[in-house]
This record gives structure tokens, sequence and C-alpha cells, in this order.
């Protein structure tokens, strides 16, 4: 009996020709045409030098108020999976978030073709449903080398012929994300009943770091970025993370202060990517903003206890001073090998650990998913020495 072929889905992209360009800061202007929402936008200008997964990165917390690069030249040929496909869990299989958080994006070629399995629309359609612009014919590889050379920067997306570049630009450094990227009320993903629960404090959260969490047989509480320490310690967790998420960490003053209780308490809890800055700036270090960040899948992190160099996913434009650690309880974990910068702490003393790249990767490599054992084994040696 021969095998029955399911028919793969192939859409095709209906796009408008407008004229559209990228105005930066510094007044370079690159050409393009317009896609997706026919709206203007302004927006910190960013690179992603990922490959594959657009649908995980664009839906990414961590890039609200940013206008996203793709640096792999053709985007968009496996189209756009249905938000209803759910795992065992309830969570989106293929998104990290319920909505696209960039402000806009820009590739280099519009696939004009979209055909995957999982396919149900083409990015084009995709972005013009969630009310966001797009550019595309653009030269990328020329835009990145000038953020390599020059620093990430502001910029306008203007679509057609209105030019709104002399408006004022958008001051990604000083805004607070926090209200528009956090849960407003408590939320409990897996059993209620569970004497294990983890308090996820949502500063911006991907739905894979929820995954993971109870993959490893916790319940997840998802509180706001502000909740006090008194909140966390009403749920009797057994241990907190701090997750990942967009902007300027000092901005996050309520988080900071919330984890120096934290820290004091002796939880043990796992900072991610922005929740890495918070710890570290709770415990009495400094942070800085990279010249350009690190956004891909491809990046390299020296793990100092295990002399292991691992291949991490990352999404982040600041980072942890590596001379004000000495200052504090913390000690250097993971270095990046391209730039020295400091990937990772722990505390020398308590049971709190933080990585600066994504363990949870999605997309990219998952070299590092070890990372949640470890929160895990800090969790039952915490109960075993309590007991």
């Amino acid at each position: 009996m021969g095998c029955r072929r399911s028919k793969i889905p192939t859409l095709i992209n209906r796009m408008n020709e407008i004229k559209a360009k990228l105005i930066l800061q510094d007044g370079t202007v690159f050409e393009g045409i317009g896609f997706g929402y026919p709206t203007n936008v302004s927006g910190e200008i960013v690179f992603n030098t990922g490959m594959v997964g657009y649908t995980e990165t664009l839906t990414d917390p961590s890039y609200k108020g940013q206008i996203l690069c793709f640096t792999y030249p053709s985007i968009g040929n496996y189209g756009v999976p249905s938000m209803k496909d759910l795992d065992e869990y309830g969570l989106p299989k293929y998104f990290e978030s319920n909505r696209i958080q960039t402000s806009g994006i820009i590739v280099n070629n519009l696939s004009n073709v979209s055909s995957h399995w999982t396919c149900a629309r083409t990015l084009e359609q995709w972005l013009y449903d969630e009310r966001i612009p797009g550019i595309t014919n653009v030269d990328t590889r020329e835009l990145t080398k000038k953020i390599r050379s020059h620093g990430v920067m502001s910029g306008r997306l203007v679509m057609g012929e209105s030019d709104n570049s002399k408006k004022e630009i958008f001051d990604y450094d000083s805004y607070n994300f926090m209200p528009e990227v956090s849960i407003s009320q408590p939320k409990l993903y897996g059993d209620e009943n569970n004497d294990s629960k983890i308090v996820l404090i949502d500063t911006g959260t991907k739905y894979s770091i929820i995954r993971n969490l109870l993959k490893l047989g916790f319940s997840v509480i998802r509180l706001p970025w502000n909740a006090s320490l008194e909140d966390i310690l009403s749920y009797n967790p057994a241990g907190v993370v701090i997750s990942n998420g967009p902007g300027d960490p000092i901005i996050c003053k309520d988080t900071i202060s919330t984890a120096s209780g934290i820290i004091a308490n002796s939880i043990p809890t796992l900072g991610i990517c922005l929740g890495n800055q918070i710890l570290a700036l709770a415990g009495g270090a400094r942070t800085h903003k990279l010249k350009f960040g690190h956004r891909g899948q491809n990046k390299s992190c020296l793990d100092l206890n295990s002399r292991i160099t691992l291949i991490t996913s990352q999404n982040h434009g600041y980072g942890i001073e590596s001379d004000s650690l000495a200052e504090t309880e913390f000690e250097v974990w993971f270095k990046n090998i391209d730039d020295n910068t400091v990937e990772g702490i722990r505390h020398k003393n308590k049971p709190v650990i933080a990585v600066q790249f994504h363990p949870e990767a999605s997309p990219g490599p998952d070299d590092c998913l070890y990372i949640f054992d470890k929160f895990k084994d800090l969790i039952i040696k915490n109960r075993t020495a309590a007991s």
C-alpha cells in the first residue's frame, strides 16, 4: 500500500510596491520597498545574525522598541505558523509571546514564496495583521557594517512619500518598557497543588522559559515586573527566575530592589539576560551599554568552571561591567569568546546564578539547556540543607 502524501502549503506574497526608506539618526538613508503595514515608526536599529527562527525572534519581548535588521539575506521562505498550534502545556509552539514585539523589520530580500508544512500565512501578511511595517531591497550588509562601526543608533522607517524624518527620534535608552511587556496580574502555569513552585518575575519573558521550567516538574507563577518581595514570599516558592526583557536594566528599579531582597533571603534564583543584569545591579555591580550588542544564535561563551566553550543564543544590548564585580559577592561564570564580556555570574555564598545568553534558545542551539538543571540542583541542595 503506497504512502499518502499531504500537500505542503505554498503561499505567495501579495505586495504593493510602496517606496520606503530607513533614515538613521546620523542622516544616512537606505531606500527600499515597503511591506507589511503601511505606517511610519521610529526605534533603535539593531541587527540579528541568525539564519532561522524569525517567528521566535520577532515575538521575543526583548526586541520591544527596536527596528530589527536580519543579516541573513532571504527571509520569509517558510512563512508563519498558526498561533493556535500549542504544546502540551498550552503554550504556542512557534512563538515567544502573543504578538510581534519589534517596531519594524529590515530585510535584504523578502521571499516571494512561503512554503512549509506549518505555514498558515506569509511573513508579509503577518506583519500587516499586526500593524508592523517592514522594508526590503535594503543593503543589509552595508547597514550592519555601519552599526558595527558606529554603534547602534535610532532611526525611522518611513513608508510611502511622506517623510517624517524630522520628527523627534525615539529615545530607547530612557524608556521604561516594563508596563508594555510584563504581565499585569499573576498567572499560574501547571498544577496549583504542586509543592514545587517557581516564581517567574516577568520583565518580558519568553514562553520557552516557562516551558523549560514546566519540563523540570515545577509549576510556574508568573508575576509582574514590579512584584514586591512580600508578593514573592507569599507563594513560598522553591525558587525564583528573573526573565529576559528590553531596555536599560537600571530603569527596573523596583525589580532591582526586589532582587536585593531575594539575594538577602538566600532564595535559589536564576537570572536570564536582563535578569542577569538586574541581579548584578542588586548585588552592587554596574552595567553599561554595548556598542552594538549580541543578537544571534552563534555566540561562543566559555564556562569558566568546566572550561567548555558553548554556542549560545543571545539578544541583548547591555552588559555587566566586569571590573565592578570585584566590589560584590558575585564572580564571573561565563565569558564571551569574541569580546571577553561577562556572559554569566554566580554568587559566592548564595544559591544565585545568572546568564546573559538564552539557555532556552528558541531560536538557536540548545547547548545551554543544562543551566535549568543547574538551577534545579540549587533548589534541591537548598531544600536538603533546610531539612
